[in-house]
């Protein structure tokens, strides 16, 4: 971890629910956002048929696990449907997705929903459209307790991150909190990861999980099984 004065900029955002878009840089012409426009072009030159079927292909190899959001092939996957959504491939119905994942009722595509710390408020996140695929009063009773403790203790680590002036006195040594709280953050996330995206498998054909934490500086590589 880096000193938590580089994130003190992100420290200043409103916590509450959170677009889950590309893992791309906040400033749409950052050298990492345009490389991952870079990117995307291999998908905008794809027919329209060629994608479906690139799309369905994929969500097959998806199936019956749970992925790191940081995963390069889902990286690969939120590219190619981005470009689908501008296009409204799954609309078309140019290519049947693999029998097991069902409609989304937010856009139709098919389910791939994502787990973030924010599932208490946004439910399970659609991760063709970012909008709410699954609210969380609809999540099978079965896993909804587990994930709303783990919720819980998340949203106090995380809100570390966001303390005021006031709040950062109090704890005298500020960055010792951060700090804490950031190795907290990994060990959740590892929880999420191994345990409670697994569990959401018994309901779901595939699930994402978020695997890191901008305010706190988790990064994938820290969040280790």
């Amino acid at each position: 971890m880096r000193p938590s004065e580089a994130f003190d900029s992100n420290r200043q955002l409103a916590a509450g629910k959170r677009t889950i878009a590309l893992p791309m840089a906040n400033n749409p012409e950052s050298p990492l956002d345009l490389l991952w426009k870079e990117y995307s072009l291999v998908f905008k030159d794809f027919d329209d048929l060629t994608l479906a079927r690139w799309l369905a292909q994929t969500l097959s190899q998806l199936e019956e696990k749970a992925w790191r959001l940081s995963h390069p092939l889902l990286g690969a996957y939120r590219l190619a449907s981005q470009a689908g959504q501008e296009r409204h491939i799954w609309l078309k119905r140019l290519a049947n997705p693999p029998q097991a994942y069902a409609e989304s009722p937010c856009c139709r595509s098919p389910m791939l929903p994502l787990l973030t710390r924010d599932v208490k408020d946004a439910g399970l996140i659609c991760q063709h459209c970012n909008d709410t695929l699954v609210p969380f009063d609809e999540i099978p009773a079965e896993a909804r307790p587990e994930l709303e403790t783990w919720a819980n203790d998340y949203s106090v680590v995380h809100a570390v991150a966001h303390w005021d002036d006031r709040q950062r006195k109090a704890a005298g040594d500020y960055d010792h909190a951060y700090e804490t709280a950031a190795k907290d953050a990994e060990k959740l996330l590892c929880r999420a990861g191994e345990k409670l995206a697994v569990k959401l498998l018994e309901f779901y054909p595939a699930v994402v999980w978020e695997d890191q934490d901008e305010c706190l500086e988790v990064r994938p590589e820290d969040v280790r099984f």
